[in-house]
């Protein structure tokens, strides 16, 4: 396996885990998976084996520190440097879960930010999943503001040592 940059090819790939992994009313549509593959290529990372896509993640750098529901609307431009790395989606292909590689595809895109100056790496996630954060790095700050899909999420961040 390996974790590269994002191509507009895998984007089939990307939609199939994205459906898999998420309610219809959670999962981002093909045209916003279109936007972020056009203005995040350097925070949309791709765990691969060859032309297979296992997973994949993906968010913008930006100065809010937590994700706001607006951004899932109109994809934000990253930063150059410095800011907040914001996770919207880290997926796997349930065909390979339980291998550790949203584990790596986190990792991967904390030193990407750290290499670009950024503070933290937030996102949102369901109650089911905080305990996978948390055993990766992330300290749960409470219930987000957001209220996408009708979902109640939570805001996890890791700040840097």
């Amino acid at each position: 396996m390996e974790i590269t940059p994002v191509k507009m090819a895998d984007l089939p790939q990307i939609m199939a885990i994205e459906k898999a992994g998420f309610s219809e009313d959670e999962a981002g549509s093909e045209v916003a998976y279109r936007e972020r593959i056009e203005k995040l290529q350097d925070t949309f990372l791709v765990a691969r084996d060859g032309a297979i896509v296992l997973g994949f993640i993906v968010g913008p750098a930006v100065k809010e520190r937590y994700i706001e529901d607006e951004m899932f609307a109109t994809t934000p431009t990253n930063l150059a440097q410095g800011g907040h790395q914001l996770v919207f989606t880290l997926a796997v292909s349930p065909l390979v879960r339980k291998q550790h590689i949203g584990s790596q595809l986190l990792a991967a895109l904390a030193t990407a930010a750290q290499e670009k100056g950024r503070t933290s790496l937030s996102l949102t996630c369901l109650a089911r999943l905080v305990p996978f954060y948390e055993r990766n790095g992330f300290t749960n700050q409470g219930v987000a503001a957001s209220e996408h899909a009708g979902e109640t999420w939570y805001n996890l961040e890791k700040v840097w040592d």
